[in-house]
């Protein structure tokens, strides 16, 4: 799942389309980072909270499709000046990322409901799970990335492209909402 087209993956390949992958780094190290956090907190009981209340669910789902929405509409215009900074996505957007997306913690539910054992050693409940997701952000997140660079070497840094990337981001954004 963590390969899969999704709001992370989508937003990465935007970010890699519009700055390259050497200055999307700090953003995909806060995807990674606020998903290796979502795991902590699922390993010490965030589950049981969410399962209690799934209103919670339903306001992060609000709160993802706003979010990530923003992040992915705030470069609408990259391809007219690709050097200012402020536009770059930042440790600091990525790591809330994944904490609102509703993919990530069907991901994060599915992995400690169905891999984890019934009783978890520390090692298993803490390092296993997480460790195993940071590893695949790293491969898959960072494949994303060079894909939006790819296509900005092929097709330039376009108007069409980068707003054609942002709104495919939004569409999915949407989509990944309304099936939570």
């Amino acid at each position: 799942m963590v390969s899969t087209p999704g709001p992370a993956n989508l937003l990465i390949m935007t970010a890699g389309a519009q700055h390259g992958f050497a200055r999307c780094i700090p953003f995909n190290i806060g995807l990674i980072s606020g998903k290796l956090l979502l795991n902590v907190a699922m390993a010490l009981g965030l589950t049981s909270i969410v399962q209690q209340y799934p209103e919670i669910a339903k306001v992060f789902a609000v709160l993802s499709a706003a979010y990530m929405s923003w992040l992915a509409l705030r470069g609408w215009n990259a391809h007219i000046d690709t050097q200012r900074p402020d536009r770059e996505l930042s440790f600091r957007d990525g790591i809330f990322v994944h904490p609102l997306s509703p993919k990530t913690w069907v991901m994060v539910v599915l992995a400690f409901s169905e891999f984890m054992p019934v009783t978890p050693t520390v090692a298993e409940q803490y390092l296993l799970i997480p460790l195993s997701f940071v590893l695949a952000q790293l491969i898959f997140h960072s494949s994303w990335c060079l894909a939006g660079v790819v296509l900005r070497r092929a097709l330039g840094a376009s108007k069409v492209l980068n707003r054609g990337l942002a709104l495919l981001t939004v569409a999915v954004v949407l989509w990944a909402v309304l099936l939570a």
